[in-house]
């Protein structure tokens, strides 16, 4: 695959209409460039140092990630650069456009959590960054986080602000502390609310409105729209190797 191809593979798959909406607003792109021809390609969640140089222990040519390096780590994202710079390694990121894809983050996480999407919501800018989930089946509460942290290999935290059964679920995984999006999901009848983030006034807000919270890490619960990605890069190159680039579990 040459990256001509995977700029392609990119427009089709997020769609161009969608992508000009974040035009210009560093929400996806490349930040280095290496090769142009890609054979081997890593994802995950973060572009940190340690994510870097692991892309360049494991040889990848091109990196995919959710997040570019935080600008405000002053020093971090210079560094994280010049070690795929030096190893000639492309990096390229893909932020609000996959928390809205129908392949993104909320709809796959959902998707693994046994839920079917029936509604959008938290919208910027044209983009819906949450979505809400339902059962067939109501399950307890407490059965859901058990199912969540299985699928995230790491312990979630929990409040537990009603009684009922959880059938609708609201799920914004990042960038979902702000209460206008838990006032959403109470709207949306959601019984329980799944974010990567939070703030005091998030807790605080769901114990007000009474609608139960979860909190995963930002990291783990952002993952499943870049295995969603790199499954639709391997249907159109089979030959290229994929592989996932570790990350610790450090929120």
């Amino acid at each position: 695959m040459l990256i001509k191809d995977f700029e392609k593979l990119t427009i089709d798959a997020f769609t161009e209409e969608k992508l000009q909406f974040v035009k210009d607003k560093d929400e996806y792109g490349f930040t280095t460039m290496g090769s142009d021809e890609i054979k081997r390609v890593g994802y995950c969640t973060n572009l940190t140092i340690e994510t870097a140089g692991e892309a360049a222990r494991q040889k990848v040519d091109l990196l995919i990630t959710h997040h570019d390096a935080w600008e405000w780590m002053t020093g971090m994202k210079e560094e994280a650069l010049d070690i795929l710079r030096k190893n000639d390694i492309t990096h390229f990121f893909i932020h609000l456009p996959l928390d809205d894809a129908v392949f993104g983050n909320n709809t796959t996480i959902l998707g693994k959590l046994g839920f079917r999407v029936v509604e959008k919501f938290a919208n910027d800018d044209g983009m819906y960054c949450g979505r809400v989930g339902e059962l067939d089946i109501p399950i307890e509460f407490k059965e859901l986080a058990i199912k969540l942290e299985i699928l995230l290999e790491e312990p979630v935290k929990v409040w537990k602000n009603n009684d009922r059964l959880v059938k609708r679920i609201g799920v914004v995984t990042g960038a979902g502390f702000s209460t206008t999006n838990i006032e959403e999901a109470v709207n949306l009848d959601c019984d329980v609310y799944l974010t990567g983030e939070k703030i005091l006034y998030t807790v605080q807000y769901a114990m007000f409105r009474g609608i139960n919270l979860i909190i995963g890490s930002h990291t783990f619960t952002e993952i499943f729209g870049l295995e969603s990605l790199a499954e639709l890069i391997s249907e159109r190159y089979p030959k290229l190797e994929i592989i996932r680039i570790s990350e610790e579990h450090v929120e």
